[in-house]
């Protein structure tokens, strides 16, 4: 029987988030880089992204935050634009809600910009009416089943 050499298993891989809940420094973005909103997660370590100035972008997960930072529709990013590729770019950095909110109010992101819900929510008001949720039944209905 082969010998085992790792140190263990698929939990000691994974690991614990100890960095996570201390502040860290709001980086604002230089020359080179641009704000974007997730739009939908492709797979494959990519992910659609609406960019601040208007363009819709292919977006590379770098392999650093690649399963360690979980990425989800409507998060804000930092991408990298490339120089050769205008329709694609590389994420940087994911702001945490309250650094997006310290974005926003620092006017580094527009004021339509919606910070904290999903892309895919885009339901109109009157869309979203309760009476269309459930459906009646006659006791006829019933006897029949």
């Amino acid at each position: 029987m082969p010998k085992n050499k790792g140190k263990g298993g698929k939990n000691r891989k994974r690991g614990k988030n100890e960095a996570d809940d201390e502040k860290r420094e709001l980086i604002f973005k230089e020359d080179g880089q641009e704000y974007a909103q997730v739009l939908r997660m492709l797979g494959n370590g990519r992910c659609e992204a609406m960019c601040i100035d208007g363009t819709k972008r292919l977006c590379h997960i770098r392999g650093k935050m690649h399963k360690k930072v979980w990425i989800a529709g409507g998060d804000i990013i930092l991408v990298g634009l490339r120089d050769y590729q205008d329709d694609k770019a590389d994420v940087i950095l994911k702001y945490m809600p309250d650094e997006a909110r310290l974005l926003k109010a620092y006017g580094e992101l527009p004021e339509n910009t919606r910070l904290n819900e999903g892309i895919s929510n885009n339901l109109d008001e009157e869309d979203d009416r309760p009476e269309d949720d459930y459906v009646e039944f006659e006791d006829e209905d019933i006897d029949k089943i």
